[in-house]
């Protein structure tokens, strides 16, 4: 998914002849924190809410204040990654789309990124979740998915996060089924190490048990 793909139509920027009043109601209507000046489809800056309130007279228009804008935005056919990283690092309520030619296309909303976040992480749909911690050179994502398809079941969505000074990191997986105590113990019997799991049925766990005695009997 790139940039285009994202952005809010239903939120106006704001020109440098609004007034300070006009642009904070704006603010409010779509709950946000920062809107982008525009003067046709000049982009002119990001305006902050901190950049107003300190203002005496709310009548006044935005164009005759000193404004320090920040200039923050990505290109129409940049990464959806590329747009996250921004809004993570400069803390940031939208971020404006430009075109090659730097024409202002349109904004892309923190509610825009949350939506996306739900879809890729399949939270609409119901399923287990299992999270495993793994060294980094065994992470091979296609032998987990083998795992969970030998229950019939299907990966939804997955996601790795890794550790600063570790060879270790987590995985976690998003399932079809919300009985996965089966698949747990395809995990177990592959030496996984199993972290935590949710929404599984079984509410006392007691898959490593019911492992360790099949691993008795089978010694036997």
């Amino acid at each position: 998914m790139i940039a285009l793909d994202l952005i809010a139509d239903s939120i106006p920027p704001v020109h440098t002849s609004d007034t300070i009043q006009k642009v904070l109601d704006r603010m409010i209507e779509f709950r946000l924190r920062h809107l982008p000046i525009v003067n046709e489809e000049q982009f002119l800056g990001l305006l902050a809410e901190d950049d107003l309130i300190a203002e005496s007279d709310y009548q006044t228009p935005i164009g005759a204040l000193a404004l320090s804008l920040v200039n923050p935005y990505v290109l129409e056919d940049q990464h959806i990654y590329d747009v996250i990283r921004l809004f993570y690092e400069q803390q940031l309520t939208i971020v404006p789309v430009l075109d090659a030619k730097s024409n202002y296309l349109g904004l892309i909303s923190i509610n825009a990124i949350t939506e996306y976040f739900a879809k890729i992480t399949s939270v609409s749909q119901p399923g287990g979740i299992i999270v495993l911690e793994i060294n980094n050179k065994n992470n091979s994502l296609a032998h987990m998915a083998q795992i969970v398809e030998s229950d019939n079941a299907q990966v939804l969505s997955s996601y790795v996060q890794s550790f600063p000074d570790s060879t270790r990191m987590e995985v976690t997986l998003k399932v079809n089924k919300q009985d996965i105590s089966a698949i747990t113990a395809s995990f177990l019997r592959y030496e996984y190490d199993i972290k935590a799991t949710f929404n599984h049925t079984d509410i006392n766990d007691t898959t490593r048990d019911r492992y360790d005695s099949l691993m008795n009997y089978l010694n036997l």
